[in-house]
């Protein structure tokens, strides 16, 4: 009998711990993302983002990606995939007026997809 009371909040405290670390680990690099496409964004707005500059956020959001496809449904971050690469092939050949709301859908889904997995009353019932 304690051997299973043990067991059972072992098993709990994993669970719980293993969803913190989730939570976190998704917003944290989210957020980081959200900073990198604002710094992008600002320089589309201005006219003045380069290829270099998408394909250094292109490739922040593959390194990410590896890790975040433990923690997210493949949809998820495939749309991401699809947003952020029209974005970049937009600004490589200079047209920032389409690029534009390319960035401010990824910015979007940044804010979004976090709230999606984090701890609230909403995503539990």
């Amino acid at each position: 009998m304690v051997k299973t009371l043990v067991s059972i909040a072992i098993t709990l405290g994993l669970i719980i711990g293993a969803s913190c670390f989730e939570i976190y680990y998704v917003k944290s690099t989210f957020d980081l993302l959200t900073q990198v496409l604002l710094t992008l964004h600002d320089k589309t707005e201005a006219q003045t983002a380069t290829f270099e500059d998408g394909t250094a956020v292109r490739q922040l959001w593959e390194e990410k990606k590896e890790t975040l496809q433990i923690w997210l449904p493949h949809t998820a971050i495939q749309e991401v995939d699809y947003q952020l690469y029209e974005a970049v092939g937009f600004i490589c050949v200079r047209d920032y007026k389409n690029a534009l709301p390319k960035l401010e859908v990824v910015l979007g889904m940044c804010e979004n997809i976090p709230q999606a997995y984090s701890l609230g009353i909403e995503n539990i019932f």
